[in-house]
């Protein structure tokens, strides 16, 4: 019988996680099922009844695909880009359109006897879906696999991850979707960017991001519902380290008591990241200006400023943090000789921003950082550089470059985050 995370000595925690939390992201027998599933998916003809449509690719999402999923809990996403939609609209209403053909795809897959597997709709279906839910099941697989199929616009196909979208493309999603009153809508077009945005992490950072989500699970089998989603403990995980370690090898221990100690104070947190999307752009800025007003926790998405990934249920985040208080007393947090495990010093109502890509001017320059300047910034940065080679790289700009570039984002973070409560990080 498994051990109760809660009986478990600190110093046992990683071996804990190697016994009991393995890494399940897509086991080789269902990964050949996947790929197959999204070749066939990707190069299928959509025949919608205004015009015919393709899927330009086929992207993995859910815990599966960003390398956290828990073994037996795990959820597989698959994404279908679509091309040719003109607008944001055109997506709203041809949501159903897409769903239903999606839905005779499948139909049609499982009847061609390469595959073997039978696909069953999971759960109720209405016009107001925004995907299909099914059961994939095979003989050789060794059990039901869950998983979820959404339509998205292909609106960054002419991206190359992890390049960076041009500012100007969230300031017309955010004008449109707010004149639409869909603010909510298209979340799913980001899944390649918030996949990187995880699935470069170390790995040491993901068996914490298991660990927490495994407390979660055991605390909504105590509490029940209403909790805040996962994916905001997820992203609450990964500031925790960003701001409290950085390290590839850490203790587990210090880490998993830090998220709960954030998780007590969660109406200071108020976090966002500038990878993807900052406060350069005037649109942009004034709407996370916006954002960061909200009643608190605020945890944006990292790839959507758009979503306040902490949900609007400040009850389900009171239970959660009387729960982790109770945890905070129990023996994975103890040494064996009793002593308690200290917290990483993680700063709460910050300005966040860890890492920025943006243009420099000549010698060109990839990148510049913000936050705390050190040689893991520098490896970490190496990881976004944009797919355009450079024939220098970004650390090459000359010291007035730097300056330069270190007044113009100190004079735009005081004046776009006045007035809102945080904290600036450190600028190098």
């Amino acid at each position: 019988m498994e051990p109760g995370l809660r009986s478990i000595p600190a110093s046992k925690l990683d071996k804990f996680i190697e016994d009991h939390l393995p890494d399940t992201s897509f086991r080789a027998d269902l990964r050949e099922i996947i790929d197959d599933l999204c070749e066939v998916l990707k190069h299928k003809s959509f025949r919608t009844s205004s015009r015919p449509l393709r899927g330009s690719k086929v992207a993995k999402g859910g815990s599966s695909g960003k390398g956290t999923a828990l073994k037996g809990r795990s959820d597989a996403d698959l994404v279908v880009f679509l091309n040719n939609l003109t607008s944001f609209e055109d997506r709203l209403k041809r949501q159903v359109e897409f769903l239903k053909e999606i839905k005779k795809q499948l139909c049609e897959i499982q009847h061609e006897s390469r595959f073997g597997v039978k696909f069953e709709i999971h759960s109720l279906w209405s016009p107001n879906s925004r995907a299909l839910s099914f059961k994939l099941s095979a003989p050789y697989l060794q059990k039901e696999v869950k998983f979820d199929v959404l339509p998205a616009c292909d609106f960054l196909g002419h991206l190359s991850i992890p390049q960076r979208p041009n500012q100007q493309f969230y300031a017309n999603l955010i004008s449109e979707c707010t004149s639409l009153e869909k603010e909510g809508e298209f979340f799913t077009c980001f899944l390649e960017l918030r996949r990187h945005f995880l699935n470069w992490r170390p790995p040491k950072l993901k068996s914490l991001i298991r660990l927490v989500k495994h407390w979660y699970h055991l605390c909504e089998e105590k509490l029940g519902d209403p909790l805040p989603p996962r994916y905001a403990l997820e992203l609450l995980t990964v500031y925790t380290w960003e701001r409290g370690s950085r390290v590839t090898k850490f203790n587990t221990a210090q880490g998993f008591r830090t998220v709960l100690e954030l998780v007590i104070k969660y109406k200071l947190l108020r976090i966002y990241w500038t990878v993807f999307y900052d406060f350069l752009h005037p649109e942009v800025s004034s709407y996370l200006r916006r954002q960061l007003r909200k009643a608190s926790p605020v945890i944006l998405d990292p790839a959507d400023p758009r979503k306040n990934v902490a949900g609007s249920n400040p009850k389900g985040w009171q239970r959660l943090a009387g729960e982790a208080a109770a945890w905070l007393r129990y023996p994975c947090f103890k040494y064996r000789d009793g002593s308690p495990v200290c917290s990483w010093d993680v700063p709460v109502r910050t300005c966040h921003h860890p890492l920025h890509s943006a243009p420099c001017p000549s010698p060109p320059c990839s990148l510049y950082l913000c936050g705390d300047y050190s040689h893991r910034d520098v490896l970490s940065a190496l990881l976004w550089r944009p797919a355009a080679p450079h024939s220098q790289p970004f650390w090459c700009c000359s010291q007035m470059s730097w300056a330069h570039r270190r007044a113009q984002w100190a004079k735009a973070l005081a004046a776009n985050t006045e007035g809102l409560g945080l904290i600036p990080g450190p600028l190098w």
